[in-house]
């Protein structure tokens, strides 16, 4: 909208507001009462016959903001809706007090009203509410996108999203199916026993991931201290205590890079299940993921991206090196073989044919991950397992019997991103601490996202953790995709933006690092 219109409209607004006051009428009341809200009329009313409503003068109070003003001299129609549906109300001069006809002239698009009044049916069939009492509610003092246009500059939906839901009802349907999807997981897992449970947000050691955390102070204590960045070692320690289902739905916080799939403030669900491996979450979570489609929108076949995604099990499985062996046997046109992969000089290498640059620290298992995450990871449309992760990037996975150097852990990809992480846990306080030292060479090495040393959790883990199996699953992602939403910021309500920053910038922006961690 030009300026000087916008400007134009401020004035106009703020004229209006002083001339509803000028009537002795209460500009920010709070004594109006709905008897129903508009979604309910229309729910219960919406396929009402016009005859009947006449013959039971079915009366009612709601309220709404104003979506349209259509004025005819002595009448005026206004369209009123509580963010759910919308409802026509109907204003007649002869109908109304000189006071509240004179308010309904007064109303700008955006205002709150309230009306009591008996419903019926226009000309046109259209379902309405014939005023006798006029209230207003709220004033509306900045306008509104043009109706035909919306608001469509992303940056400011999510910058604004208040507007942005005012607006664009497919926003709020958006949210709506998260709330759907979290009702489903909690039902999901509650039928099988799972506790929910809550842990600390703020902690003494950064564990659970390979993430880089944002650090805090308490003043009181004097203490150092840590927003979340994962619940599993907390999650576990209930384990340890006797918990042998339990589950959270958890933010979490990591200080890294902005893209289309990160945001630093992200919510995840994790869970744990005694007496089961790796093998056992892979088949839970295909009945999970099919239970949730079908609970959020209706079915197992999801439309995402221009194409259809089927969460309909079982999916296919594939090993990490596996993958990463055909992947570059077909990028550079020569037989690799997974034994490749093992080797330090060999796949790095490999890795420098690709364009990639391995720091000297890093070790054959942390290479073949970076190969497959650049060659691998968009090719799984499809919901696919991969899984035997190298244990050097698993630091909290239990490792194979038959395979020293490969954790039972799988990652499910679908739609090219990562939207699950789990592993059989590593539940030997021994090889735990020889694991959590290796992360702090790794740390003074330079690798800010490697694992802290955590001596309560080893403690807790000599008291004897019993053989588990846990998983964390990216809301946010899970979400997109059951939304067909492109960005993680569409599906959050209020992502963090910075000042001066173009969504299109933001979305373009690297990671410092993507590199796979033991939760998503």
């Amino acid at each position: 909208m030009p300026e000087s219109k916008e400007n134009d409209q401020l004035v106009q607004r703020r004229n209006n507001l002083a001339a509803i006051a000028a009537l002795g009428v209460s500009v920010y009341p709070n004594a109006f009462r709905c008897t129903e809200a508009v979604s309910e009329i229309v729910t219960k009313h919406g396929e009402t016959a016009g005859e009947k409503l006449e013959s039971e003068q079915l009366d009612t109070a709601t309220a709404g903001r104003i979506l349209i003003v259509r004025s005819f001299g002595k009448a005026r129609f206004f369209v009123i809706s509580d963010g759910l549906a919308r409802l026509q109300v109907y204003v007649r001069q002869d109908a109304l007090s000189e006071r509240d006809f004179k308010l309904a002239s007064l109303l700008d698009i955006g205002d709150f009203i309230g009306v009591q009044g008996r419903l019926f049916r226009t000309r046109t069939n259209e379902l309405t509410v014939w005023v006798a009492r006029l209230e207003f509610l709220s004033k509306c003092s900045l306008p509104l996108p043009e109706k035909w246009h919306g608001l469509t500059d992303v940056e400011t939906r999510y910058r604004q999203r208040y507007l942005d839901l005012i607006v664009n009802p497919s926003s709020r349907r958006v949210f709506e199916i998260r709330a759907r999807i979290l009702t489903a997981i909690r039902r999901f897992l509650t039928n099988r026993g799972f506790l929910e449970v809550e842990t600390p947000m703020m902690q003494p050691v950064a564990g659970g991931a390979l993430a880089r955390p944002f650090v805090t102070h308490h003043n009181a204590q004097d203490m150092q201290l840590y927003l979340r960045i994962a619940p599993e070692l907390y999650l576990k320690r209930l384990v340890v205590g006797g918990v042998e289902r339990v589950f959270e739905i958890n933010r979490n916080f990591r200080n890294e890079g902005i893209s289309k799939r990160h945001n630093p403030e992200f919510t995840m669900l994790e869970f744990y299940q005694s007496y089961s491996n790796y093998q056992d979450l892979m088949t839970m979570t295909e009945e999970l993921m099919a239970e949730v489609a079908r609970e959020a929108i209706g079915g197992e076949d999801v439309p995402f991206g221009g194409q259809t995604l089927s969460f309909r099990p079982p999916y296919p499985r594939i090993a990490l090196r596996q993958a990463v062996s055909e992947a570059v046997t077909k990028k550079l046109g020569q037989t690799v073989t997974e034994n490749d992969l093992r080797i330090r000089s060999s796949v790095a290498q490999l890795a420098a044919k690709l364009g990639l640059e391995p720091s000297p620290e890093q070790g054959p298992g942390k290479i073949a991950v970076e190969i497959f995450e650049q060659l691998c990871e968009s090719n799984f449309v499809q919901p696919t397992f991969v899984h035997d992760f190298p244990t050097e990037v698993s630091p909290l996975s239990k490792q194979r019997d038959d395979d020293p150097d490969t954790v039972e852990r799988f990652e499910l990809f679908v739609a090219g991103m990562e939207l699950a992480n789990a592993f059989s846990e590593l539940n030997d306080p021994v090889e735990q601490r020889l694991r959590f030292q290796a992360q702090l060479r790794h740390r003074r090495d330079g690798d800010l996202e490697a694992h802290q040393m955590d001596e309560d959790y080893i403690r807790a883990l000599e008291y004897g953790l019993p053989p588990t199996a846990g998983e964390g699953v990216g809301i946010d992602r899970l979400v997109m995709l059951l939304t067909d939403s492109p960005s993680i910021r569409d599906v959050i309500l209020f992502p963090l933006m910075k000042t001066g920053q173009t969504t299109a910038a933001a979305d373009t922006s690297t990671q410092t690092s993507d590199r796979r961690d033991d939760s998503v």
